[in-house]
């Protein structure tokens, strides 16, 4: 069953990051928008209807079973997918697919979910398998997205997108139909691997916070790098942009093999040394030669994958087997306002200061994340559990 969800995950993702790299491209061709301002409100507006559907679902998931409500909402953002390919209105566009985000944020369920039938023993391997499932649906997504905008036309990519969350919602329904489906029973609390005398007070809203200039980072380096590959490339093609593009992605499965090797990495330890890698990788893709923004893509990619992997593992250790989506969705909450704000000053940013500081302003919040984590998290456990071993 975990496999299946995971696959279905995979789906999912594919169908979500089809035209994240390209969407200044999509609002040239459909709608003649080449203001790089609105490309930027166009993400944040997904970034805040992705902040205010997870917790949505999470809270009616408590009454209403995750399966069941990945049956009706991926249906429904199929049909909406078809609504964007059809409407030539800029302004019916953005209703359209913001409420699409609404539903196809209904797939978050999946992840907490998985990590809610399985034991704690098991956390570190999936958590890090479901990074690699989202690195490798940027992937497919931005190579799919990227010869679908070369050979075709950008719009058909959203009836890529409505297969996609229909394949998703025939998954849903057969597994419900399925006699593999059955409800397991979790953890119980008492099997919690931390002391609740260490955990850090408020470590969600902690967590949340340090993650949140992590994602702001992260993200707005993402919007214009196809852009600003392209101006320093010689190669004029969307399919090595994507490529491009997507090498975070190769890296993350390297990643994970390293990780499943060494056992010693399968925990939270580490992220400091995850994002000084980061600092580099970021410098290294502000440099404009071709070669450095591959070497940058690289060590960043290779970066963000512990750092992100890590900071999920942290959060399941403290948090409790039916509290995970909840703690989620609130931690996720934060990671989503990181890149709302991000895609409301990128444009502003990359009008007014150009394709490079982005990455210089995403160096910045590196460095700021690490600092924040090793205060709250380094030095309050270590102080934790030196007083708890006087008691």
């Amino acid at each position: 069953m975990k496999n299946f969800l995971i696959l279905m995950t995979l789906v999912a993702v594919v169908s979500d990051y089809l035209l994240h790299p390209f969407y200044p491209h999509f609002f040239e061709a459909r709608f003649g928008v080449t203001d790089p301002t609105y490309v930027g409100y166009y993400f944040a507006a997904i970034c805040f209807m992705v902040m205010i559907a997870f917790p949505f679902w999470a809270y009616i998931s408590k009454k209403v079973a995750e399966l069941n409500i990945l049956v009706y909402t991926q249906c429904i953002a199929g049909i909406l997918a078809l609504c964007c390919f059809w409407t030539t209105s800029y302004l019916n566009f953005w209703i359209i697919s913001l409420v699409m985000i609404l539903f196809k944020g209904s797939y978050l369920l999946v992840y907490p979910y998985i990590l809610k039938i399985i034991t704690k023993k098991e956390h570190p391997g999936t958590i890090g398998l479901l990074s690699v499932v989202v690195h490798l649906g940027g992937i497919l997504g931005a190579v799919i997205g990227g010869l679908t905008v070369d050979l075709i036309d950008a719009g058909y990519i959203y009836l890529i997108m409505a297969a996609g969350d229909f394949i998703q919602m025939g998954m849903s329904a057969y597994l419900l139909n399925s006699k593999k489906y059955t409800i397991q029973k979790t953890e119980e609390s008492a099997a919690h691997s931390f002391d609740k005398k260490i955990v850090p007070k408020g470590f969600i809203l902690k967590i949340g916070l340090i993650t949140m200039i992590l994602y702001f980072s992260d993200f707005l380096i993402r919007p214009f790098f196809a852009t600003y590959w392209e101006s320093v490339s010689i190669y004029d093609s969307k399919f090595i942009s994507g490529t491009i593009y997507a090498i975070p992605g190769f890296v993350a499965l390297f990643a994970l093999w390293i990780n499943s090797k060494r056992e010693s990495s399968n925990n939270f330890r580490g992220i400091i040394s995850a994002l000084l890698i980061g600092v580099v990788g970021l410098l290294a893709q502000g440099i404009p030669i071709e070669g450095a923004i591959v070497i940058g893509r690289i060590i960043y990619g290779w970066a963000i994958f512990q750092g992100v992997v890590k900071f999920d593992i942290l959060l399941f250790e403290l948090s409790t087997p039916d509290s995970y989506a909840l703690d989620y969705s609130k931690v996720h909450f934060f990671q989503n306002l990181g890149v709302l704000i991000s895609s409301i000053s990128v444009g502003l940013i990359v009008e007014n200061q150009g394709l490079q500081v982005p990455f210089l302003i995403a160096f910045i919040g590196f460095v700021i994340t690490l600092l924040l984590y090793f205060l709250v998290f380094k030095v309050e456990l270590k102080v934790a559990i030196k007083n708890l071993a006087k008691t």
